[in-house]
């Protein structure tokens, strides 16, 4: 299994229910991947407050690496990841992106 982990530091201008449509978008276009499954997202509630920044992100859980590089190269995926980029403090370095295997 690769649990794909995406932090985003969103500007300042887009608004909580931009990102909640957001990833409720990409909620849809993971539900339609088979080896996709466990999406997660939101913003962070953490009592240390230790996000520099990175406020909100989410989690999907990939079957394999062939299932997550379905995902990616999906034109809905990439679509709804632009938007991501655009809404990002910095456009790509607004964001951090980990593949964990386990």
């Amino acid at each position: 299994m690769i649990r794909h982990i995406v932090l985003t530091r969103f500007k300042p201008d887009v608004s909580e229910a931009e990102i909640t449509a957001l990833y409720a978008e990409l909620s849809a276009v993971i539900a339609k991947h088979p080896g996709a499954r466990g999406f997660i997202s939101g913003r962070s509630a953490s009592p240390e407050q230790m996000e520099q920044g990175y406020h909100h992100g989410f989690t999907i859980d990939f079957d394999d690496w062939a299932a997550l590089e379905a995902y990616a190269k999906d034109p809905a995926h990439r679509a709804l990841g632009a938007r991501l980029v655009g809404s990002a403090i910095a456009g790509r370095d607004g964001l951090i992106v980990l593949d964990i295997a386990m």
